[in-house]
């Protein structure tokens, strides 16, 4: 596992590295380019017309969705499903491969933030702001991560055919519903929230490359990768 863990760290590093510089030029481009045009005011617009249809049972909901990407609840989340994985699947790739694709969104956001300086929309905002940008959103990439990884690892894993079907829809949702709850809160421009689910799914690919030698949906290029091993909820 060590020796596979040095082989990975190179490649996972470089392409993280290409994610963080794909950021930085959206951010950038955003920032530096777009700040005066007809896009950036398109947001605003957004912004503006969520902030005015706010009601008293969506404030008490987006909470609620928000606070699905904090980082209380994804580290906690994240501990559970790694936990559950490896007693299920008896091995660490998929709790690396879980870890990894959540720890490398922070790791780009974080220095994302630190390269793009970007003010949060011009609305009341419902949360408190912390002192970092709007770009990009910690949230949704956060969400996005941990919820496409443990949907991937549900559409692998998972034999019987409709709770593949409703445990992938489900968790896919999620991200977005985080993603509704940040923008309607006055957190963060709808490009915030794009770059975010950029990040996270770049890193749900890395990882899983790296990690499992997957390249998408279908089977694994290893046949140790099979889901045999999970046989909770087959026919």
């Amino acid at each position: 596992m060590t020796s596979r863990i040095g082989r990975i760290a190179g490649p996972v590093l470089l392409f993280l590295a290409l994610d963080y510089a794909v950021l930085v030029g959206i951010g950038l481009l955003l920032t530096r380019v777009l700040d005066k045009s007809g896009f950036v005011g398109a947001e605003d617009d957004v912004n503006t017309t969520l902030a005015d249809g706010r009601t008293k049972p969506l404030n008490d909901a987006t909470y609620l969705l928000s606070g699905l990407g904090n980082t209380g609840a994804i580290v906690g989340a994240l501990v559970v499903v790694a936990v559950v994985m490896r007693l299920v699947l008896k091995r660490w790739r998929e709790p690396i491969f879980l870890v990894l694709a959540v720890s490398g969104q922070a790791l780009v956001f974080l220095l994302v933030q630190l390269t793009i300086s970007r003010q949060r929309p011009d609305v009341k905002r419902l949360d408190s702001s912390p002192p970092t940008s709007s770009y990009p959103s910690g949230h949704t990439g956060a969400a996005t991560a941990l919820f496409v990884a443990s949907a991937l690892l549900v559409a692998w894993y998972v034999r019987r055919q409709w709770v593949k079907i409703l445990s992938v829809a489900v968790l896919g949702v999620v991200p977005l519903l985080v993603a509704y709850g940040r923008l309607y809160r006055g957190m963060h421009h709808p490009s915030d929230v794009l770059a975010a689910f950029l990040n996270g799914l770049a890193c749900v690919t890395i990882a899983s490359v790296f990690v499992l030698g997957r390249r998408g949906w279908g089977e694994p290029r290893d046949p140790s990768d099979a889901p045999a091993t999970v046989t909770a909820g087959a026919p």
